[in-house]
């Protein structure tokens, strides 16, 4: 998938969670600023197989990880976990259910080869 196309809906997902609520909107934009500043770096990750996406909607590690790369997947899932959070209190679902919805999307709109996680847990590279 296109570099443009994923940007796109990454920031549909997070202006979904923005729209929660008055006060948190500050907080969600710049949690939106964040992902969208990291989305080429968390793509390098995948694409060198450092990380790959869970089936909870998180970024894990799933090869020889720097110091630096660890730090990028805990920011970008310090950043999921709070828009996970926020979708959960606008739909009435549980965070962990918007994360398994979301990595379902992930799944599916991740490149060729990057590894995924699938429902049962199970890893593998997207053919």
């Amino acid at each position: 998938m296109k570099t443009a196309a994923v940007f796109r809906l990454v920031l549909l997902f997070v202006a979904l969670a923005a729209g929660t609520t008055a006060g948190r909107a500050e907080d969600l934009n710049a949690v939106r600023a964040r992902i969208t500043q990291r989305l080429d770096a968390v793509n390098a990750l995948k694409d060198r197989l450092v990380a790959g996406e869970s089936n909870q909607g998180f970024l894990e590690m799933r090869g020889s990880a720097s110091a630096a790369d660890q730090k990028l997947i805990a920011d970008e899932n310090t950043d999921r976990r709070t828009v996970y959070a926020a979708l959960a209190a606008k739909t009435g679902a549980t965070p962990e259910v918007v994360g398994r919805q979301r990595a379902q999307q992930l799944a599916q709109i991740a490149r060729r080869g990057v590894w995924i996680q699938d429902a049962s847990g199970a890893w593998r590279r997207k053919e």
